[in-house]
């Protein structure tokens, strides 16, 4: 048995802390969640209130745009009709809205990070063991505060997703950009560029593979999280899986994951190709 003597808990160091984040900036945290509800209840809407054929059409288009194949379009709007076709269409939007505003919320803080972090070693220092931290940290422990601060709802799913999917597009725009080639960079230098011309003009473009390789990463970790989302209250997919889990309805369960598979094997095709080289072909 460990002595007594020699342990000790940060649990009540940490109970505090949320404590005085709620007392302090309880509105401040409310009035951006009222915000990111607001942009997700609003595309939700939208995506259930288009039709569905548009919706296949419209990702059959940005498939061919992104991959230039007939054949890759046609079968990645197939796979989301027989999402719709087994009856989760609506779930599906659910889904996808939810997926979508923590993708976007996560590349609007990471590619900012990176960058930084490609710019400032120290900062890199800091910044790479927290990321570690976040994707090795089980998902439930940081749901905890965050339904602390937020309650049940789409809103803590969203920030519990941003915490557990924002690393890859992080690390990956860091990288992407430390490894452009010095001799391009020493020839910019010699033009005049300002720094803001060189991230813009020269990094960012060069870099562009890596970060959508970071995008696409990103993508697929928000996606992976959309059963633990459903247990606290964002509905979608996730729900019906959970749902066949806790009934020991098998089939329920298998539907609603493999229409999970479907969106994301149509998402990963998509922003894979627009991180490649354009091929144009049937």
């Amino acid at each position: 048995m460990f002595p007594d003597s020699l342990t000790f808990s940060i649990a009540d160091w940490v109970n505090r802390f949320v404590d005085q984040l709620v007392t302090r900036y309880g509105d401040a945290l409310r009035q951006v969640s009222d915000s990111l509800l607001w942009a997700l209840v609003g595309l939700e809407g939208l995506l259930r209130a288009t039709p569905w054929w548009v919706l296949l059409l419209v990702v059959g288009a940005l498939a061919w745009h992104a991959t230039g194949r007939v054949r890759s379009a046609v079968l990645i709007a197939g796979l989301l009709f027989l999402v719709g076709a087994v009856g989760l269409w609506d779930k599906l939007m659910q889904t996808l809205a939810l997926m979508l505003v923590a993708t976007a919320l996560s590349v609007l803080l990471g590619v900012p990070l990176g960058v930084l972090a490609a710019r400032w070693p120290r900062l890199r220092l800091v910044l790479m063991p927290v990321l570690d931290v976040m994707q090795t940290l089980p998902s439930f422990v940081y749901l905890i505060p965050v339904l602390m601060l937020f309650g049940l709802g789409k809103v803590p799913a969203i920030f519990a997703t941003v915490v557990y999917a924002i690393a890859p597009v992080v690390r990956l725009t860091d990288l992407g950009i430390r490894q452009v080639d010095k001799e391009v960079m020493e020839a910019v230098n010699a033009f005049g560029a300002t720094p803001w011309q060189q991230l813009f003009g020269v990094q960012l473009p060069l870099a562009l593979p890596s970060i959508m390789a970071g995008i696409n990463q990103t993508t697929m970790m928000a996606l992976s999280m959309v059963v633990i989302a459903s247990m606290i209250g964002a509905r979608g997919l996730g729900e019906d899986v959970l749902t066949g889990i806790q009934t020991l309805n098998v089939g329920r369960g298998l539907e609603a994951g493999l229409a999970i598979v479907a969106l994301a094997v149509a998402i990963d095709r998509i922003t894979q190709a627009y991180g490649q080289p354009r091929r144009r072909g049937k």
